[in-house]
């Protein structure tokens, strides 16, 4: 039996097997790093890259490289700035931590070159590669801070992106929209509520399902049982003693024939102790009777709430979202964005002004979503409204699978109006799929168009607060909700299109003189259209 020649370079090749375990960002890294021996170099790189996944740092006697003098440095640093706790997870960080650590000890010839000694030059090294993790720990807790944790790890991270971003005027204009959250605590929840994908604790009042409940009652019940009536002709039974002529034995009757014996069954007959057939008949009664019985009733209970899932987020930037109700603005898409990161949830934005200025975004934490976001936020609102946009492209999204669980929110100080039309689509949207509209109102009071699209409004009555200069922090009316408490007649809601007549009628009804209430006679009713007219 002939055995297979090894391979000619198969064990120059086994020297290199621990390149397999790690990425091929750092194999040119890793096989022209000075210090050390390849071997134990590269095995020591790939423990330390699967000790920062797994939120660790291998103890300093598992190194095999580099020097014990390295060694000791590079475990105290990084404790002292906590890597592990970042990299927790994160493949991308983690290799990016190794890729910069070998990146300064390549200097470390360098700084001997320049005169210095070896301990010197390795201090040099520790420290500059200290310094630069501090600064990116620096800017890691601002995305934590801003985002509620690090951006999502995976090809589109981008780490190497990220610290340009986070170094440039926008980004602190994001901070700055950051701490405005923490004084609108309200938005945080009001946006933790959208999305259907899962049922939450919470009950939810508007939505209710019948539920079938037992309760106690009494019904009349119709029960039949046959009696036994004595006496009554029907079946002969036997003999007994009783006093019925009719029914009495031949051998009775025989007495009343006899002189003395008459006397005898006259006796008998007064004490009742003739002997007479025995007969009887049955009866079948019916009785009505009052019983307790279980009796099923139907019972609205509230179902669970819906949350989770996408979000959908109309944000007006028109020009009278200027000042105060622009940064609140800003605020709810941050608070979007935060939201739907934390808790892993997709976020798609509408930005919307006048006709056809519709900027969609669907913006993740990573390096593209988090410069579409400082773009965003530092950007100045100006133009007209025009809600029909938005609330087009949002209707379309719901026709995609991957949106269907989606709530829409809408923020505007409510200075626009849908058309009847797009209001009809997305009542219909609400009762085929369950979306839910939230508004949130960056202004005085609610408007008919707010009203007629959105299912509940929440309203940010200190808005002015927020605007440049802004001293105020009281709305100038007592309530938000002027258009509901003085013209309900104005809301386009099922009662009040029945309660419309159209312009013909109401000409007739003037001209008849008539009163509320009062019907229209038949000869001033309009003519109905006939079916040979075109036009019906």
């Amino acid at each position: 039996m002939s055995t297979q020649a090894p391979l000619l370079f198969q064990s120059r090749e086994a020297k290199l097997g621990a390149l397999d375990a790690l990425p091929r960002t750092l194999w040119l890294g890793a096989l022209t790093q000075a210090q050390g021996r390849l071997e134990p170099r590269l095995s020591a790189l790939a423990a330390l890259r699967a000790a920062l996944i797994g939120g660790r740092v291998p103890p300093a006697a598992d190194w095999c490289w580099p020097t014990s003098e390295l060694i000791s440095a590079l475990c105290e640093t990084f404790a002292e700035l906590d890597l592990p706790a970042y990299c927790t997870g994160r493949q991308e960080l983690s290799d990016v931590v190794v890729q910069s650590l070998l990146f300064h000890l390549d200097f470390i010839p360098d700084y001997r070159d320049r005169g210095a000694t070896d301990a010197r030059a390795t201090r040099m090294a520790i420290e500059a590669f200290g310094s630069d993790w501090q600064n990116r720990r620096g800017q890691m807790d601002e995305l934590m801070e801003v985002f509620g944790k690090l951006p999502d790890d995976g090809k589109n991270a981008r780490w190497d992106l990220l610290p340009g971003l986070l170094k440039s005027e926008g980004w602190r204009e994001v901070l700055r929209i950051r701490r405005l959250l923490e004084r609108l605590p309200e938005l945080a929840e009001c946006i933790r509520r959208l999305g259907r994908a899962r049922p939450s604790e919470e009950r939810d009042d508007a939505s209710r399902s019948q539920v079938e409940v037992m309760d106690s009652a009494v019904a009349r019940r119709t029960e039949q049982r046959t009696v036994r009536v004595p006496d009554m002709p029907g079946e002969t039974r036997g003999v007994h003693r009783a006093d019925r002529i009719a029914r009495m034995l031949p051998a009775e009757s025989v007495l009343l024939g006899h002189p003395a014996l008459r006397l005898v069954w006259h006796a008998r007959r007064a004490e009742r102790t003739l002997l007479c057939y025995e007969d009887d008949d049955r009866m079948t009664e019916v009785r009505h009777i009052d019983a307790p019985v279980l009796r099923p009733r139907p019972d609205p209970q509230p179902d669970r709430r819906l949350e989770m899932g996408p979000l959908l987020v109309c944000v007006d930037t028109s020009g009278s979202m200027q000042g105060g109700a622009g940064e609140v603005a800003k605020a709810v898409v941050l608070e979007a964005v935060r939201t739907a990161h934390t808790q892993g949830r997709a976020c798609h934005v509408f930005a919307f002004g006048g006709a056809g200025e519709v900027v969609d975004m669907q913006i993740g934490v990573d390096a593209d979503g988090i410069g579409r976001l400082i773009h965003f936020l530092g950007q100045g609102f100006k133009g007209g409204t025009d809600i029909c946009g938005p609330l087009e492209k949002s209707i379309a999204c719901l026709e995609q699978a991957a949106w269907q669980m989606a709530d829409l929110l809408i923020a505007s100080d409510g200075e626009f109006g849908a058309t009847p039309e797009l209001v009809a689509r997305l009542d219909d949207a609400k009762r085929a799929l369950g979306l839910r509209v939230q508004g949130v109102l960056i202004g005085d009071r609610e408007t008919i168009g707010f009203l007629e699209v959105a299912d509940h409004i929440h309203p940010v009555r200190d808005w002015r607060r927020y605007g440049d200069g802004a001293r105020g922090s009281d709305s100038p009316v007592h309530t938000h909700r002027l258009t509901a408490l003085y013209f309900p007649g104005a809301l386009r809601t099922a009662e009040n299109r029945d309660a419309t007549v159209s312009g013909e009628i109401a000409s007739a009804a003037v001209r008849a003189g008539l009163r509320r209430g009062q019907p229209l006679p038949a000869d001033l009713l309009p003519p109905e259209p006939s079916s040979d007219d075109p036009t019906s």
